[in-house]
């Protein structure tokens, strides 16, 4: 346990079932299904990629006011989250010293989606530097030499920035998150709403989807006997990744089906009774999520599975009364077609040594701006730290 400073304490908790009864649910942000606790205890159960996880909490007397989850990487391979032009620079280094390449590394947030630091008000000056402080001292315990805070809002940052800023750490641009607000009052409302050319395509992709009577889509809340035909698509769809810093298993997948919190629902396109596709979704509150994807590309492309998986999700989550669904940081074409806002996210680094820190501080801000920009394509512009506050920020 941290020092004290003004009466705030800092604690590492190993599992989320060791938090207080109440005290992730009084935090966490109501209508972030990924945010769940659910999706929490299927990470600790599954191998998704960490060696472990962690809870740093955050106590003023006897009370929990602020929980941030760790992610443990023990030697995460440095090609595995950096884009393609960089992958294909270190070719030579993993050929031949793959050694090198393994960085431990501490994640602070979600591995999953976007970060938050929760508290149930922002965080004063002392309770900053302590929760900071905590952070670094468990990352050298650890020895895990680089510590990041990993997609965070810029205004989720905000009441950190001084203490980071005071630690060393920097900012660096990351992959914005996808969100559609869902203001319609049914699907066909929506489809009218979107700009011609958008329009165009989207009823275009429905007519050549319905030009296979072989395929259909389906919702489904009980998926277990399909998981080994998902897990299938789902390598498929990591097999074609710029980046894989986690992987779902079976006992991933198995948990977060089995869990009453975050609700899920699979839309599955079947072909007779084979899944060809997938879009796993989640629910809380007015929120919906698009968490992940499978997809078997022998068929994808001439019967728009990609594109109408979405649709069957935007229906599922305005008839669930839903005020905005997410999806993933990839294929950023497509989604600005459905009228998906880009949400800026930052990442906030360091290293607990003086020359690393100091390469790190060169390099990554440029490779990871780059590695954007690529991402994003015509849809690229300068990230701003100063946005408007996220829907999604802790309360």
């Amino acid at each position: 346990m941290a020092p004290a400073d003004d009466g705030y304490r800092a604690e590492v908790l190993r599992s989320i079932d060791e938090l207080p009864p109440g005290a992730w649910e009084r935090l966490t942000p109501a209508d972030d299904p990924m945010w769940s606790r659910g999706v929490f205890t299927a990470l600790e159960r599954g191998r998704v990629g960490p060696a472990g996880y962690a809870y740093l909490t955050l106590r003023q007397e006897d009370d929990v006011v602020a929980v941030l989850p760790l992610c443990l990487f023990r030697d995460l391979m440095l090609d595995r989250i950096v884009g393609p032009h960089e992958r294909r620079l270190l070719a030579p280094l993993r050929r031949l010293a793959p050694r090198l390449l393994r960085v431990p590394m501490l994640f602070c947030g979600h591995l999953l989606g976007q970060g938050h630091l929760l508290a149930d008000r922002p965080l004063d000056a002392p309770a900053g530097r302590v929760l900071v402080d905590a952070v670094l001292d468990f990352a050298r315990r650890e020895r895990l030499g680089t510590v990041v805070f990993k997609d965070f809002a810029a205004p989720d940052l905000g009441p950190l920035r001084a203490p980071l800023t005071a630690a060393g750490f920097f900012l660096a641009p990351g992959l914005p998150d996808t969100e559609l607000a869902l203001t319609a009052r049914t699907f066909d409302d929506y489809l009218t709403a979107l700009p011609a050319k958008p329009r165009r395509n989207a009823r275009a992709k429905i007519r050549r989807f319905r030009a296979h009577p072989d395929l259909r889509i389906e919702v489904l809340a009980d998926y277990t006997h399909l998981l080994p035909q998902l897990l299938g698509l789902y390598r498929q769809v990591m097999d074609r990744a710029d980046q894989t810093l986690d992987v779902l298993d079976h006992a991933f997948l198995t948990a977060l089906a089995g869990a009453d919190d975050p609700s899920s629902r699979l839309v599955v396109c079947l072909e007779g009774e084979r899944a060809v596709g997938f879009l796993l979704c989640l629910f809380a509150g007015t929120g919906a999520t698009g968490a992940r994807i499978g997809l078997d590309y022998r068929l994808n492309h001439d019967a728009a599975i990609y594109h109408n998986l979405h649709y069957a999700a935007v229906q599922l989550a305005m008839a669930a009364g839903c005020r905005h669904i997410r999806f993933a940081q990839t294929a950023y074409e497509p989604k600005v077609e459905l009228g998906c806002a880009l949400v800026e996210q930052w990442h906030a680094m360091t290293h607990l040594r003086t020359l690393p820190r100091a390469v790190l501080r060169r390099l990554l801000p440029a490779a990871l701006a780059a590695a954007r920009a690529d991402a994003l394509g015509p849809h690229h512009r300068a990230p701003n730290h100063r946005e408007k506050r996220s829907s999604h920020a802790a309360r």
